[in-house]
């Protein structure tokens, strides 16, 4: 595995309503600060919405996500930034994450190496992101609806929720799923999601895209904050 990094970890808090003001003094603050952090190799600090659809109208304005990955096995602590996260929510989860594979770039880089696609055995998660080419967004989010109504009722799928970048045209989506078997069953035998992989070359919806599949290492927190599926365990 080339370049691996041999953690990543996602952060996810969810904020009062009261809160939603100092969260985004927060997000302007914060994302160099997670950057910076000793043994960190690539650093995210995003935005959220629902994972029903696509576009502003979907933005979450109470859950905010990090995803990092790191060269330090042992890594993780987000610092002071981090404290700063904690105390302002009031619901957190933490997801430690091996890659498995990674194709794509974001903001131009390579950020999980290049995984030469290892097995997972129990629960994956898939993180997908894109930058829309402006003219092409409408045609994107009209293609992606029915996917993300067909999700819903993906079996195996134990949690999904949207990240973002911008309100529009720097998205993304993050799902848990029980196993790699239940991913591949949605992404290859779905009709919708087939639909819109087969048309993407000639739609030329991105400008930049990533797909990525890790092993879930371990959850801990709140995992309703992950729009974890009520009974799933």
């Amino acid at each position: 595995m080339s370049g691996v990094p041999p953690l990543v970890t996602l952060h996810v808090w969810r904020v009062p309503r009261r809160a939603v003001g100092g969260a985004l003094l927060r997000m302007a603050r914060d994302r160099g600060r997670l950057r910076a952090l000793p043994g960190v190799r690539f650093g995210k600090l995003l935005g959220t919405g629902t994972g029903i659809g696509f576009g502003p109208g979907d933005a979450d304005l109470t859950r905010y996500a990090a995803v990092l990955a790191w060269d330090d096995p042992a890594g993780g602590d987000l610092g002071p930034a981090g404290a700063a996260w904690d105390r302002l929510a009031e619901q957190a989860a933490r997801v430690d994450l091996t890659p498995l594979v990674s194709r794509g770039r974001w903001s131009g880089r390579a950020p999980f190496g290049d995984p030469r696609g290892a097995r997972a055995e129990g629960r994956v998660l898939a993180l997908t992101r894109a930058r829309l080419r402006p003219a092409r967004a409408v045609t994107f989010w009209r293609a992606i609806a029915p996917v993300a109504r067909e999700l819903a009722a993906a079996p195996g799928l134990l949690a999904r929720f949207g990240i973002g970048e911008a309100p529009i045209g720097w998205q993304g989506t993050v799902s848990v799923w029980r196993s790699e078997a239940d991913l591949t069953g949605f992404a290859y035998r779905q009709p919708e999601h087939r639909a819109v992989i087969a048309r993407t070359p000639a739609a030329r919806w991105y400008a930049e895209d990533l797909f990525a599949r890790f092993a879930v290492r371990d959850i801990s927190g709140d995992r309703a904050v992950l729009g974890w599926r009520e009974g799933e365990r």
